[in-house]
């Protein structure tokens, strides 16, 4: 597994050889190491790439993300047969004890209202109604406070009138870093050898990744705090996209050590595949911002 972003914008021809990306664009050829590659998001339709670079970056467990006519993600690779993928593990996930589930869902929810508050407060807004929401969660989140939390925190860092499905760039940018959010989790899951359709409390049908979209609830404020930055910008440009994936380098301080973000994501996730299946007894969830997030940092970029 690689830990560089590689973001492609324009034109281009992507191959492999020898071990090695190759883009070919108007301006020129770049090679990166297929070692080196974490994520390759093809944001652009305008890009052409075979198969045999496909392959050699599932190999590498790299993940490849695609975005439509609009530059939204749209689909993303899913390896068939991870490594550590084993009968005994899909066969215990499927039995995974409800309580445990339940335990978990609950740590989930409140971590993530934990670090709405956060956000707010790093913003010097109010957090009094969405903490009166964190009070008063039950086991499983019986009665759904992480979505009456989410309906006030949205208010209290986007303004009153901010309705979350509504179209324009600041749900642009919420969406577009979610999703590679949730790639990053997907990714991790399918390392350590599990499938991403069952979830712990998200079990739609029509959704593929609803164990990623279960355990990546802690972390979207992250994304909501990144935005919050640019929320007056008039346009969803190529720079805030790279901000977003570049989010994924973000450095915060997780269960007490500093780390960064995509680091943060694999030990979590990890832990809490390790909790499910009784490896272990608890997961730690505690994150903290420790310092102004960055503004429109690119890794990789062509």
């Amino acid at each position: 597994m690689g830990w560089r972003s590689v973001i492609i914008t324009q034109h281009a021809k992507l191959t492999y050889s020898m071990n090695m990306m190759i883009v070919q664009t108007r301006d020129g050829i770049n090679q990166i190491p297929i070692s080196d590659i974490n994520l390759l998001l093809v944001s652009t339709s305008q890009a052409v790439i075979t198969s045999a670079l496909i392959s050699k970056l599932a190999e590498n467990q790299s993940k490849i993300i695609f975005v439509d006519e609009k530059y939204q993600p749209i689909t993303e690779t899913v390896d068939y047969y991870p490594n550590s993928r084993n009968l005994a593990k899909l066969k215990n996930q499927f039995k995974w004890d409800e309580g445990r589930k339940g335990l978990l869902w609950t740590r989930i929810v409140t971590s993530k209202i934990q670090n709405q508050i956060q956000v707010l407060k790093n913003y010097n807004l109010e957090s009094d109604s969405v903490q009166n929401e964190l009070d008063q969660v039950e086991f499983n989140d019986l009665t759904n406070r992480e979505a009456a939390a989410a309906r006030k925190y949205f208010m209290n860092i986007f303004g009153k009138n901010f309705i979350r499905r509504n179209s324009g760039v600041i749900n642009a940018m919420l969406d577009y870093g979610y999703a590679i959010l949730l790639s990053a989790f997907n990714r991790e899951i399918a390392v350590n050898g599990y499938l991403s359709y069952l979830g712990i409390h998200h079990h739609s049908q029509e959704n593929q990744f609803n164990l990623g979209s279960d355990l990546m609830e802690p972390f979207r404020p992250f994304v909501d705090y990144w935005v919050k930055v640019h929320e007056n910008v008039s346009d969803f440009t190529p720079d805030i996209k790279f901000g977003l994936v570049e989010l994924l380098s973000l450095e915060i301080k997780f269960n007490g050590r500093k780390t960064l973000l995509s680091n943060a994501i694999t030990v979590y996730v990890r832990d809490c595949l390790r909790y499910l299946s009784k490896e272990i007894d608890k997961v730690n969830i505690e994150m903290e911002l420790i310092h102004e997030v960055p503004n429109d940092a690119i890794n990789d970029n062509v």
